[in-house]
């Protein structure tokens, strides 16, 4: 038995209920290459190497690693951070489709998102399970409170379906909190832009919530004359605004090089 650590913000799913919904939820089939995030104990791992054409797993304990070696010998596991994996650098099949899942640690919740969203043109889909609070946000829309960069940036490239929540009573150690399993669906007509001076313009507007989008702006160097030839309304504030209009904005700043600060 592998005692959790608290280092590695170790939760073992121990529900075998959950771990059968999250496969039908996804239905993984032959033409699947499925790649798991912590397979941890197990639970998941054993319905997704029997559903699932090709099975990667990513574990960074090497004490689980040693387990699963030993009860599952005909899969693929490699030892290593998931952050540091380059889904272009594994050997798919290049028959099979890349889908990514796992019940992922609450403390890097948002650079898995990230780290997925880097590398979404190597895969199809991903379905994770995260805290509840944080599936809230990824699928929250404008003018509400959960509404934020989570949501803006997530949603321009993924499609967030939040799929059923998870009691902390199916985890060991039991987590404070809820948590639920979330569909990330990739979105391929995307219109071209600078997908970096997207996230900066959302990134530097939300880190200044209560101001106006002019206000924000403004102190993250754009001039205040070209600011104000946008056609754009920059009185609203970043949380009025739906994601494409975020597309909108930052293609129309994209002509112009903020002063540096």
């Amino acid at each position: 038995m592998v005692v959790p650590k608290k280092s590695l913000g170790q939760n073992f799913l121990r529900d075998e209920n959950v771990a059968r919904n999250i496969v039908q939820t996804i239905h993984p089939g032959r033409r699947d290459a499925v790649l798991e995030i912590g397979p941890g104990t197990g639970v998941l791992t054993a319905y997704l190497i029997g559903e699932a054409g090709h099975y990667i797993g990513v574990e960074l304990d090497r004490r689980s690693l040693e387990l699963l070696r030993a009860r599952f010998p005909s899969a693929t596991f490699i030892y290593g951070d998931i952050l540091a994996v380059r889904l272009r650098d594994l050997r798919i099949p290049e028959n099979l489709r890349l889908r990514v899942v796992g019940n992922i640690p609450y403390y890097i919740t948002s650079e898995i998102l990230f780290w997925i969203l880097d590398q979404r043109q190597w895969l199809v889909d991903a379905t994770l399970m995260m805290q509840w609070e944080v599936a809230r946000r990824l699928t929250a829309r404008p003018r509400t409170k959960d509404y934020g960069i989570l949501s803006v940036v997530l949603q321009m490239y993924m499609t967030p379906e939040i799929r059923f929540k998870v009691s902390p009573n199916s985890f060991h150690p039991k987590p404070s909190v809820e948590s639920a399993v979330v569909h990330l669906e990739k979105r391929n007509a995307v219109p071209a832009h600078s997908e970096d001076l997207f996230r900066s313009i959302v990134r530097g507007t939300f880190g200044k919530r209560r101001k106006t989008l002019l206000n924000s702006l403004r102190s993250m160097g754009y001039e205040e004359d070209v600011l104000r030839s946008l056609r754009f309304d920059l009185g609203r504030r970043p949380e009025e605004l739906s994601g494409e209009e975020f597309l909108e904005l930052s293609s129309e700043l994209s002509r112009h090089v903020p002063l540096t600060t």
